[in-house]
């Protein structure tokens, strides 16, 4: 999709190149199932855990990867773009949490498809 899926976060995410790129952080039998581009960002799920890629700079030398095992996710909710408000919001609650962790998505995001598979890892 170019620049232009890029901003909008609907650009394809090639899972080979995003695994090599994150072979120093898998462990032994963990596999990348999915992932999805939100922005400069990335929601990636891994046969043992969630991991929210966040490219801090506009130059993307700065990255954090923040992980979550499936078993400590307590409750989730997806809110879609609508009319007015383009953008679509995740929610993530994480035991040991009060607030949820919370995440806007560009319109174009495919949110659908972050629920069915948060739904299929934690429910």
């Amino acid at each position: 999709m170019g620049l232009l899926g890029d901003l909008l976060g609907s650009a394809k995410v090639d899972l080979g190149a995003l695994e090599e790129e994150l072979e120093a952080l898998l462990v032994d039998g963990e596999d990348i199932e999915a992932a999805f581009k939100v922005g400069h960002d990335l929601f990636v799920f891994s046969s043992k855990r969630l991991v929210f890629i966040d490219h801090e700079s506009l130059a993307g030398k700065r990255v954090e990867y923040h992980s979550i095992p499936y078993r400590s996710i307590r409750q989730f909710s997806v809110e879609t773009s609508g009319t007015f408000d383009r953008d679509a919001e995740l929610r993530v609650w994480v035991a040991g949490e009060s607030r949820p962790l919370e995440y806007e998505c560009r319109k174009g995001t495919d949110i659908i498809g972050i629920q069915r598979m948060l739904a299929r890892y934690v429910l």
